[in-house]
């Protein structure tokens, strides 16, 4: 059986807005979050790769995360990227984030250092213990270098917290094994969302859900519902948007910007280094993806 969505359906992993001198804008990640509530998602990753975690401070993060809890707690989740390629960190981050009262923790496989299962597993176990709080897993091996292997997986599914993985390894088939050792599993590609769902996937961790949350979620709900036609319906119109926001080489943080800001959601664009903003030529390439969409008027 599919296990039940413990963080609801769907998740949009947040942009962090930030202000003209570069500082991290909480009343504006505080309205962004509110929007994207309001714009059918059940919850915000705060801090993820799309909130550009590599390059916010421990101090930023904990104060995004109180921000964005005051904002949608209670009526949204609020889960908390800690996912770094050092554990200490990692707990650092998660023992923060616990005291700020987060419903969920995302914990990526360490990048760039690329340690072995055990060495993954041993991160796994020591983040998850420093807290009582939820934990997703994310598996991406495009960024991180490493994919998790299924001994892992199913070693992991030992530790009581460790509910739910963000699959982001193109392969949908694959998860139903995740499924079947009683994860709850969530997209982590929007273009895949009906093949993760087709093999008991839960939901969906969204970059797009900026900028389409209502059809993100009217697409999951059809699919859920039994009317995949209505399901397949809505995934083809929303194809320009994918490749405009997640098919181009400058993607994540960059297009979800500059797409809320020709939402007029953000009054701005800005990125962090080693990022660069979209220039003039590729946001007018994303206005044309989010037109031929239906997402922009």
């Amino acid at each position: 059986m599919t296990p039940k969505p413990p963080f609801g359906s769907l998740l949009t992993a947040m942009a962090t807005p930030f202000g003209a001198s570069g500082g991290v804008d909480l009343e504006a990640a505080a309205r962004l979050a509110a929007y994207l509530v309001d714009h059918g998602s059940d919850g915000v990753v705060v801090s993820g790769t799309t909130g550009e975690s590599p390059t916010t401070t421990l101090g930023e993060n904990g104060d995004l995360l109180a921000a964005v809890t005051d904002a949608v707690g209670g009526r949204a989740f609020v889960i908390a990227g800690v996912g770094t390629n050092s554990t200490a960190h990692s707990v650092e981050l998660a023992e923060q984030a616990a005291k700020v009262g987060v419903d969920g923790l995302l914990l990526v496989t360490p990048y760039y250092n690329r340690p072995s299962p055990s060495g993954v597993l041993h991160h796994f176990r020591a983040v998850s213990a420093a807290t009582d709080v939820p934990v997703m897993l994310y598996d991406v091996p495009g960024r991180t270098g490493t994919r998790i292997d299924l001994a892992t997986y199913r070693a992991a599914r030992e530790i009581d917290t460790i509910v739910a993985v963000k699959d982001a390894t193109g392969d949908p088939a694959g998860s139903a094994r995740l499924t079947d050792l009683g994860y709850a599993v969530y997209s982590g590609d929007e273009a895949l969302t009906l093949g993760y769902l087709a093999y008991g996937a839960v939901g969906l961790v969204s970059v797009v859900g900026h900028v389409a949350g209502a059809e993100l979620r009217a697409l999951i709900d059809a699919f859920v519902a039994g009317d995949h036609a209505e399901a397949l319906r809505l995934h083809c119109a929303l194809t320009p948007a994918f490749d405009a926001i997640m098919g181009v080489p400058n993607y994540g943080a960059t297009t979800a910007k500059a797409a809320l800001e020709l939402l007029g959601v953000l009054d701005n664009r800005r990125v962090r280094g080693p990022l660069e903003a979209l220039d003039e030529d590729e946001v007018t390439a994303l206005r044309d993806g989010l037109l031929a969409a239906g997402l922009l008027a």
